[in-house]
């Protein structure tokens, strides 16, 4: 069964840093391509950032415009999990980011950040 964990959000300041992290359970972060995704309050559901598959490689990432330079996508295959670290955050990032499969068919419940100005 695959399942899809986050944690790691909270409160913080702007400006400020928050990392968060997503266990995958049922396939393996390495060979899947994987990502974020994040719903602010009465916005619809927008891609953060994604990670292909590492094919003996770190993998290829993508990040939303709005997320370059601030934000890294990573992850750790031997503990099958995925990471977002987020810096210099600001208000607007203020949502609940979702980790989910690269099939689309796959998400956790999400952890919700956010930014206080």
């Amino acid at each position: 069964e695959v399942q899809l964990v986050e944690s790691g959000g909270g409160l913080v300041q702007a400006g400020g840093s928050l990392r968060l992290s997503c266990a995958a359970s049922g396939f393996s972060v390495d060979d899947s391509v994987i990502g974020w995704l994040r719903q602010a309050p009465g916005k619809e559901r927008e891609g953060v950032s994604c990670i292909s598959r590492s094919d003996g490689t770190t993998g290829i990432t993508y990040y939303a415009d709005s997320m370059k330079g601030r934000f890294t996508i990573s992850r750790d295959n031997a503990k099958n999990r995925l990471y977002l670290q987020m810096n210099s955050l600001r208000p607007d990032d203020t949502a609940v980011y979702y980790c989910a499969h690269g099939s689309g068919d796959y998400w956790g419940k999400g952890t919700l950040v956010t930014v206080s100005s």
